[in-house]
């Protein structure tokens, strides 16, 4: 790895069995502080390549190695990672479902309160510490999630179709917060969705994935310095939603997966 990576995946493959390969072969590089998406047709394996990245689960082959690390259990610690569903404790406050790593972690209780304070007010919910899931929207309960990842205080981010459930307004409001957080802490995000608007909109670069196995079909830099409403509705946005759109059709046909 170069000192400016954040992630390096070489040659990995995810087999289940003979029959079922969901992933790869696939060689990626991701920069410290740069936004990318994983974006592929349903079960092109995006999801399989974050849990590698994140150590949920071993490659079948290859190399990949976070924060300068062999990605494992261990490395775990480096990452924060963002489900499609929010996965709360219903029976635990906002509070306690934000403290649950830290306390995996064995975080002295001081510096859990500190750091548990701080990823409140990253994601605007200072204010809902002891409230309980049932009582929030689902906008809100990602936003705990979100604060749960973010708690350690991780390097990179991972985050898997976050916002996929979610109505559209609350899904842009998300969208800008999540921008606004990654100029803010300049954490690596790597993000999996099916969207190419949200691909477009977030990231830097849009890595386009061919139907399982997945691989890699294309790798799109979107080099945008504003994004915002006025982004959204202008005819380089399109352009770019133009162009992944193309690429994404092209890595879902049978072919581009041979």
């Amino acid at each position: 790895m170069t000192g400016s990576d954040a992630i390096r995946l070489r040659g990995v493959t995810k087999a289940y069995d003979r029959r079922r390969v969901a992933l790869g072969p696939i060689d990626l590089d991701v920069r410290r502080g740069e936004f990318v998406s994983l974006l592929g047709p349903s079960g092109c394996g995006k999801s399989t390549a974050l849990r590698i990245v994140a150590g949920l689960i071993a490659p079948t082959s290859g190399n990949v190695n976070v924060a300068g690390r062999v990605a494992s259990a261990q490395t775990g610690r480096s990452t924060g990672f963002v489900f499609q569903e929010p996965t709360l404790m219903p029976w635990a406050s906002v509070r306690d479902n934000v403290r649950l790593p830290l306390t995996l972690a064995g975080t002295p209780r001081s510096d859990a309160d500190r750091r548990i304070d701080d990823a409140l007010a990253l994601v605007g919910l200072s204010e809902f510490g002891a409230a309980f899931p049932r009582e929030l929207s689902g906008g809100m309960k990602m936003r705990v999630s979100l604060a749960r990842a973010l708690v350690t205080e991780p390097d990179v981010l991972l985050l898997d179709e976050p916002f996929a459930a979610l109505d559209e307004i609350t899904r842009f409001r998300l969208n800008n917060d999540l921008l606004a957080l990654w100029r803010r802490l300049r954490k690596t995000v790597v993000f999996v969705t099916h969207s190419v608007f949200e691909s477009v909109y977030l990231s830097q670069r849009v890595v386009v994935m061919t139907a399982r196995p997945g691989r890699i079909h294309a790798e799109i830099e979107i080099d945008a310095t504003e994004r915002d409403e006025n982004f959204r509705i202008s005819a380089e946005y399109a352009a770019y939603c133009r162009q992944t759109s193309q690429a994404l059709v092209q890595a879902s046909e049978p072919r581009a997966a041979s």
